[in-house]
C-alpha cells in the first residue's frame, strides 16, 4: 500500500525567517523620519509639515494680516533705529557732555555687533525656529533700547547700543524669512511687496520722526519708542505666527568665526577712533585687529561649517560686487553720519528740519527702486553699478555748497536729489547681481554676506572719516571747525565712490544672453546703511 503524498508538509519547511530578512528600504510605508525631524523639545507650530514649513497661510485671511503686521513691526524697529539715531547725535553729545569719539561709538557699537552676528542670527532661526529667534530678538532689542533711553552716561549708552546690535542681528534675518515660511506661495510676492513698501515708508518717516522726538520729548525717546512697538509685536507673533525651521540645518555654529570677526572689527574701530589721542594702546589695537582678521580667514578655511564659506568667493562676480559694496556703503556710512551734524551744527537746522531735509533720497528710492531693478535686468548690472556711484559722488560734492545759513532749495535739495538718483540707480541692481552670482540655493548666504560687508564698511568709515578729515574731539561744537572738516571729508567720500565705479566697470560682467536673472524679493529698497537682506531661496522665486 502506497503511502499518500504529503504536500502540506512542504510549506512549513519554508524558512520562516524570510519576512524579517526583508530590507527596510523595500518597505514603501512607515516613514519614521517625521517625528525625529523635529528637534527635541521643539515645536513646529500649528500646521507645520515634516520640512518645518507650514502649508501656507492666505495673506487675505486675518492670520495672514497679523503675520504681515508682526514682520513689519519687527523690521521697523531695526530700520528706524538705523535712520533716526544720527539725527539725535548733537543732542546726545550736548546732554552727556560727550566728545566726537562718543558720537562715533554711539553709531559704531550698534553696527559692530550687528555686522558681526547677523549671519549667526539667520542660522539660529533656521536651526531653532524662526519665530522663536525673531521674538527673542525683538525682546532683546527692546530691553537694550530701554537701557539706551535711561543711560546716565556715555559708557552705559555705548554698551546698550552694542546690546541693541545683538538684538538686531537676531530679529533682522527673521523678519522676511517668516513671510517666506508662513505665507502661501501664491500670496508671497504680494506679501513681500507690502512688507517692503511699508518698510520703505518707515525709512522715509524715520528721520522726520527722530527729529520731532529730539526737538520735543528729547533724544531718549528715539530709543524708548521701541518699547511699546515690541510690546505689540511679541504677543501678535506668539499668537498668530506659526513656527518654522529648516530641517537641513545641521552642524555646529561657527562661534569662533563670529567672535573673531567682531573682535577684529572692534579693535580696528578703536584704533581709528582713538588714533588722535596718542594712546599707546592704539598701535597695539591696530596690529591686533589685523592679526584677528587673518585668524578669521584661517578659521573659515579650516572649519567644516564656516560662517563665511571661502568657496563662495570662487565666483569672480560675487567677489567683485562685494568689493563695490564696500566702497559704496563706506561712503554712505560716512556721509550720513556727518551730513546731519553739518546741517545742525553749521547750517543751523533743528533736529526736525535736518531729519526732514534727508527725505528726498529715501522717497526717490521708495518710488523708483523697483523700476531701477527692472532696468538693471534688461541692460545688465555693469552700467548701473558704474553710473550710480558717480552720481552719488557728484551729490556729495554738491553738499560742499552747504554752509552757514544755507538755503534748502538752492543748496541742500539739489545735492540730495542727485545723491538719491545715484542710490536708485545702483542699489537694486547690486542686490540682484549678488543673487545672480551664486547658485540659487546659496542666495540667502550670499545676501547675508553682502549685507554684513556693507555694515562693516559703514562701521569703519564712521571711525576713519573724521580722522582723515582732521576732526578734533570738540570739532562738532564749533560751526567753523566742523564746516572746514566737512569740506575735507566730502572729497574722501566722493573718491571712494569713484573707486567703486571704476572697480565695477573693470570687474562686473553682464550675464550671457538667456541666463536666468533672479528677481530679489525686496523690490522696494530704501535702506541707506546696507543692501536689503534676502532670505534663502530668494533667487528661486
Amino acid at each position: 500500500m502506497t503511502a499518500p503524498a504529503d504536500p502540506p508538509a512542504d510549506p512549513p519547511v519554508e524558512p520562516p525567517a524570510d519576512p524579517p530578512v526583508e530590507s527596510p528600504a523595500d518597505r514603501p510605508v512607515e516613514p519614521p523620519a517625521d517625528p525625529p525631524a523635529e528637534p527635541p523639545g521643539g515645536s513646529r507650530g500649528p500646521g507645520a509639515g515634516p520640512s518645518g514649513q507650514v502649508p501656507g497661510v492666505r495673506l487675505a485671511s486675518a492670520r495672514g494680516r497679523w503675520i504681515l503686521l508682526t514682520t513689519v513691526l519687527g523690521s521697523a524697529m531695526a530700520l528706524l533705529d538705523s535712520t533716526v539715531v544720527n539725527v539725535a547725535l548733537p543732542a546726545i553729545g550736548e546732554d552727556l557732555g560727550a566728545d566726537l569719539a562718543v558720537l562715533q561709538w554711539t553709531v559704531n557699537a550698534y553696527l559692530l555687533t550687528l555686522a558681526g552676528l547677523i549671519l549667526v542670527g539667520g542660522a539660529l532661526g533656521d536651526r531653532f525656529g524662526r519665530r522663536r529667534i525673531f521674538v527673542l530678538g525683538v525682546v532683546w532689542f527692546a530691553a537694550a533700547s530701554l537701557l539706551c533711553g535711561i543711560a546716565p552716561n556715555a559708557g552705559v549708552l555705548i554698551a546698550a547700543r552694542a546690546l541693541q546690535g545683538i538684538g538686531g542681528a537676531l530679529l533682522t534675518p527673521g523678519s522676511l524669512a517668516l513671510i517666506q515660511a508662513s505665507i502661501r506661495a501664491g500670496d508671497r510676492g504680494r506679501a513681500v511687496g507690502l512688507w517692503s513698501g511699508l518698510g520703505g515708508v518707515g525709512a522715509a518717516v524715520g528721520p522726520f520722526l527722530g527729529g520731532w522726538l529730539v526737538d520735543g520729548p528729547g533724544w531718549r525717546w528715539v530709543f524708548l519708542l521701541n518699547v511699546p512697538v515690541a510690546a505689540l509685536c511679541v504677543p501678535v507673533a506668539l499668537r498668530h505666527v506659526p513656527e518654522s525651521r529648516d530641517p537641513r540645518a545641521h552642524g555646529r555654529f561657527d562661534v569662533a568665526g563670529a567672535v573673531l570677526a567682531a573682535a577684529a572689527l572692534a579693535l580696528l574701530t578703536y584704533a581709528l577712533i582713538e588714533a588722535r589721542s596718542g594712546s599707546p594702546l592704539v598701535p597695539a589695537a591696530a596690529v591686533g585687529g589685523v592679526l584677528l582678521a587673518c585668524a578669521f580667514v584661517y578659521v573659515e578655511h579650516e572649519r567644516a561649517h564656516p560662517m563665511v564659506p571661502p568657496d563662495i568667493f570662487a565666483s569672480r562676480q560675487f567677489t567683485a560686487v562685494n568689493l563695490v559694496t564696500l566702497c559704496v556703503y563706506a561712503a554712505f556710512g560716512g556721509f550720513f553720519f556727518l551730513v546731519v551734524l553739518q546741517l545742525q551744527v553749521v547750517a543751523g537746522y533743528s533736529a526736525l528740519a535736518s531729519g526732514a531735509a534727508l527725505l528726498p533720497t529715501t522717497v526717490l528710492m521708495l518710488l523708483l527702486s523697483a523700476r531701477s531693478g527692472e532696468l538693471g535686468e534688461r541692460i545688465g548690472p555693469r552700467i548701473p553699478l558704474t553710473v550710480g556711484p558717480l552720481l552719488c559722488a557728484a551729490g556729495m560734492l554738491l553738499m560742499l555748497r552747504v554752509g552757514p545759513d544755507a538755503s534748502y532749495v538752492r543748496d541742500v535739495l539739489p545735492a540730495l536729489l542727485v545723491l538719491g538718483a545715484g542710490m536708485v540707480t545702483l542699489v537694486a541692481p547690486l542686490t540682484t547681481t549678488v543673487l545672480a552670482s551664486v547658485d540659487p540655493g546659496r542666495a540667502g548666504l550670499a545676501s547675508g554676506i553682502n549685507n554684513a560687508a556693507a555694515r562693516a564698511a559703514g562701521l569703519l568709515a564712521v571711525a576713519a572719516l573724521p580722522l582723515l578729515a582732521g576732526m578734533g574731539p570738540e570739532a562738532y561744537r564749533s560751526a567753523e571747525q566742523f564746516d572746514a572738516a566737512f569740506d575735507r571729508a566730502m572729497p574722501w567720500c566722493a573718491g571712494i565712490l569713484v573707486a567703486g565705479s571704476v572697480l565695477a566697470w573693470a570687474t562686473v560682467r553682464t550675464p550671457a544672453p538667456g541666463t536666468p536673472y533672479p528677481r530679489p524679493q525686496c523690490r522696494t529698497q530704501c535702506a541707506v546703511t546696507a543692501p536689503p537682506l534676502e532670505p534663502p531661496g530668494a533667487a528661486e522665486r
